[in-house]
């Protein structure tokens, strides 16, 4: 009876839901007897052939009244999901669940999830981004651009700077009435425009927003080019840069190519030092003659040059009606390698065709002239012909440009 009790006890909340085999799909009947004259209690579990329609059931052998009563008592089931002991002690069968067990679940509390430790959850956190505090206030940013901005500018200057063409060609443009502000045509070059705030148009094309960045760059420019910003032209200095154009996008995304233009010029048998930049106000600095930019040159000469050539090349000669003296006249000592004598002659005014002139009145014949200087900026000896360095800030100055 001890052991009776206690495996009754046991199943006294087993819940059977369903029972799958790997077997053919079948509906299950569970018929479950229990002894209570025997000392222990044992359980029968068979499966039953599938239920017959009610049309077909009939009851045809002797233990079909005891099947009868018990498919009966449990109704159209063919389960027990409850074996519950009762109030006497005996052990009951019960489709629905006993009542304590219902209060018991409502009364119930749900367990809370166990924090975890905050050394394991700060090291498994993602580390969060900090977002970068602007460089600058916006009231900061707002006075600069009140007091600092660029002035709106002339409109021939501005469609020079954008890479449209010269300036000169430029105010061309605006006088056939091929440039519109603000979808008006304009014909005055003087008129004050701002890029990123007037709309403007060149042959139907909008002039970018955006003006591209000041340039400058030092060549060392070889025999046979000529100092010409023109398409036309098949050697022009400006041909030397296409590698240097074409790969202007990856180096500077999102801002429109440069217009280069020399400062300015060399004949085309001279060699040595140019500046190319698309700034127009550093060009005009830098060549006008009130810069007073001294520029040093060395001339290869044919034949021999005696103490008189040296001096009548120093007095100086007329130039486009202008008398000329150049500020250094000095024979260089002669290299093994080289059996022609070199002179170094230093010019400021910067005439054209200055350094031949000298040396033709003196009665010399120029074999090969290169330009190694202009103003503090030397040409870098490791330098080939054809090849460009950009200039820096230091030597920018020493061209006398402080912007």
């Amino acid at each position: 009876m001890a052991a009776t009790a206690a495996a009754a006890t046991a199943l006294t909340t087993l819940h059977l839901s369903r029972i799958s085999f790997n077997l053919p799909r079948r509906h299950l009947r569970t018929v479950i007897t229990a002894s209570l004259s025997t000392s222990t209690t044992e359980f029968n579990i068979t499966f039953a052939p599938p239920k017959p329609k009610p049309e077909l059931q009939k009851s045809s052998s002797p233990g079909s009244d005891s099947e009868d009563s018990s498919s009966s008592e449990l109704g159209d089931q063919l389960f027990i999901p409850w074996i519950v002991r009762d109030e006497n002690g005996n052990i009951t069968l019960r489709t629905t669940p006993p009542e304590r067990f219902l209060k018991a679940m409502a009364h119930q509390n749900t367990q809370k999830k166990k924090k975890k430790d905050d050394k394991s959850s700060a090291s498994k956190a993602k580390p969060v981004a900090a977002s970068a505090e602007p460089k600058y206030s916006k009231a900061a940013r707002r006075f600069y651009n009140e007091r600092f901005r660029e002035p709106p500018q002339r409109l021939a200057k501005v469609l020079a700077a954008a890479g449209v063409a010269s300036r000169r060609s430029s105010e061309e443009l605006i006088f056939q009435g091929k440039v519109t502000v603000n979808g008006s045509v304009c014909n005055t070059p003087q008129t004050r425009v701002d890029p990123g705030q007037d709309v403007i148009y060149v042959n139907g094309n909008r002039l970018p927003k955006k003006l591209p960045p000041k340039v400058y760059l030092a060549l060392n420019k070889p025999k046979g080019y000529i100092c010409s910003a023109g398409e036309k032209e098949t050697k022009s200095v400006i041909s030397l840069f296409d590698d240097f154009m074409k790969s202007w996008n990856k180096r500077n995304p999102g801002l429109p190519k440069p217009r280069l233009f020399t400062v300015g010029r060399l004949d085309v048998g001279t060699t040595g030092l140019i500046i190319v930049t698309n700034d127009g106000e550093f060009a005009n600095k830098v060549s006008h003659p009130s810069s007073n930019l001294s520029k040093e040159y060395i001339a290869t000469i044919n034949g021999a040059v005696s103490k008189r050539h040296l001096f009548t090349i120093s007095e100086g000669t007329v130039i486009e009606g202008v008398h000329c003296t150049p500020d250094l006249v000095e024979l260089l000592p002669q290299q093994p390698d080289i059996s022609r004598p070199r002179l170094r002659i230093v010019v400021h005014e910067g005439r054209n065709h200055e350094v031949r002139e000298l040396v033709k009145n003196a009665g010399l014949q120029i074999h090969a002239l290169k330009r190694v200087r202009i103003g503090g900026f030397r040409l870098p000896s490791d330098l080939a012909l054809g090849k460009h360095v950009e200039l820096t800030t230091a030597n920018l100055r020493a061209l006398g440009w402080n912007s």
